[in-house]
């Protein structure tokens, strides 16, 4: 599922920020950076609403691919880019407006150290961090009825569940790989 968040000013939409739980990845090892189908199905989405500035952000997708359909073949990168758009779009004409002030904006982060799983010990950058007693932000947007949590790693869906069922009467969302950190294996 896709989730949108975006800024108003009246009428005229100022950002639109997407939320998507799959990993992004299509097909791999072109030798040059590109965008992949998320980056894609994000274009689509500023050519449909070009007044407003459009972000994307993976979501809690570590362990979703875009399933069966994704062989490798450069066909369907176009192909999961228009589903995705699709989404986007959906979630952008289904959206809620609520009025924010500053008021009802707030910024939290809480440092943590997460310890990494000695079974799969990689000696990253992340292990590295943490071996040198560095802790990690994790960030919280709360905008009136509405959180995103900015986390570390490639997050796994049941991180998005956990954080939806810890609060059920706000509108969740949850933005991967923050803090320079790309993968987090935990001790299970």
């Amino acid at each position: 599922m896709v989730s949108v968040i975006s800024f108003w000013n009246a009428d005229k939409p100022l950002a639109v920020l997407s939320f998507y739980a799959s990993h992004p990845q299509s097909y791999y090892h072109l030798g040059i950076p590109n965008p992949d189908y998320p980056g894609v199905a994000r274009f689509f989405r500023q050519l449909a609403v070009p007044d407003a500035l459009h972000v994307h952000f993976t979501g809690a997708g570590g362990d979703i691919t875009t399933g069966k359909y994704n062989d490798g073949s450069h066909e369907n990168r176009l192909l999961f880019a228009q589903r995705l758009a699709d989404g986007m779009k959906r979630a952008w004409e289904t959206g809620k407006r609520e009025t924010i002030s500053d008021k009802n904006v707030v910024w939290t982060t809480e440092p943590v150290g997460l310890p990494p799983d000695p079974a799969k010990s990689r000696n990253n950058e992340y292990e590295q961090r943490y071996n040198a007693g560095k802790q990690i932000d994790l960030g919280c947007l709360a905008m009136g009825n509405t959180r995103i949590l900015f986390m570390p790693g490639e997050l796994f869906v049941e991180y998005q569940l956990a954080a939806k069922k810890m609060r059920p009467d706000l509108f969740v969302a949850l933005a991967a790989y923050g803090d320079g950190v790309r993968v987090i294996y935990l001790p299970q």
